[in-house]
């Protein structure tokens, strides 16, 4: 009896084993096919870029060859060439969207910073209601408020000028600033606040030197979202502008479909000049992004 009661636990144990093993071997395959996954739906948002750059590089006739060509028979440059010469106007159009984006970060940021921390220290319902209102506004597309800013703008003769696009971008990012920063000025503690107010610093020099420095990612990432949007903005700057010169490349953009045809590799040589700044950015800035997002998805 003692001998068979002795061997009793042994097919538990080794029962036991198995399902350890087996449990070992998910984890192992699961490890194994995430960044399998990851890296399809990564390549599957990558192909319409690639495509974008190979028929930038390629001449009219490689463009319809059947079948298409994955990799350009031939590298073509004149789409480049015709971009950055005069017959678009995309110089000038690259230099509008760099100071309609940059005056709307800037702008947005600073407009931005003091009001969501005093959103965030706000009590009661004016908080819930200003809440509210800033994400009706988020919801609301461009093109239902592009005509009344043309009417409000074109009363005050703000119509073709730079101020009248950043105003109409920044109505845009503002509230998406303030919803995203809000957290971030809610969960940083009130102490710390209250002892730099006891060392002699006022509210501006505590949210300057103590609390922006603390908060760096957020506002690295809100200003990346701020710029971006600015810089793919399509609808006010078609709406508010009407000469040529204060366009900005997306605009320039919609030039180059003509009316009875579209030089494809022109167009998408433009779509490149467009995207690479954006690529760019996302490249050196991906550290602080994610991190910026990171954090703010653990605050409320």
């Amino acid at each position: 009896m003692s001998t068979s009661t002795a061997l009793q636990p042994q097919p538990t144990t080794a029962a036991g084993g198995t399902h350890r093993r087996r449990g070992e071997g998910r984890r192992r395959a699961l490890h194994t096919i995430k960044p399998i996954v990851a890296w399809l739906i990564a390549a599957a948002y990558l192909v319409p870029v690639y495509w974008m750059i190979n028929t930038s590089l390629k001449t009219s006739t490689d463009m319809f060859a059947s079948p298409p060509q994955l990799v350009p028979a031939t590298i073509y440059t004149g789409s480049y060439a015709a971009v950055f010469s005069d017959q678009y106007g995309i110089p000038q159009a690259f230099l509008n969207s760099v100071i309609i984006s940059v005056s709307v970060l800037i702008l947005t940021m600073l407009i931005a910073v003091p009001a969501s921390y005093a959103v965030a220290r706000l009590r009661g319902g004016v908080t819930t209601s200003m809440m509210i209102m800033l994400t009706i506004v988020q919801l609301l597309p461009a093109i239902a408020i592009s005509v009344p800013l043309f009417v409000m703008f074109r009363q005050v003769e703000l119509i073709n000028s730079y101020l009248s696009i950043i105003l109409a971008d920044v109505s845009v990012t503002l509230p998406f600033a303030v919803i995203l920063l809000r957290p971030y000025f809610k969960l940083f503690p009130v102490e710390v606040e209250e002892a730099a107010r006891l060392d002699g610093l006022s509210t501006v020099g505590t949210i300057i030197r103590i609390i922006m420095p603390t908060i760096r990612p957020g506002l690295i990432m809100i200003g990346s979202f701020a710029f971006l949007m600015a810089w793919g903005e399509f609808t006010f700057a078609l709406t508010l502008t009407t000469e040529q010169r204060i366009q900005p490349l997306t605009v320039a953009l919609n030039r180059i479909i003509g009316q009875f045809g579209t030089n494809w590799n022109d167009l998408m040589a433009v779509a490149v000049v467009i995207a690479a700044p954006v690529l760019i950015l996302f490249i050196v800035l991906q550290r602080y992004i994610v991190a910026g997002l990171a954090g703010g998805a653990t605050k409320g």
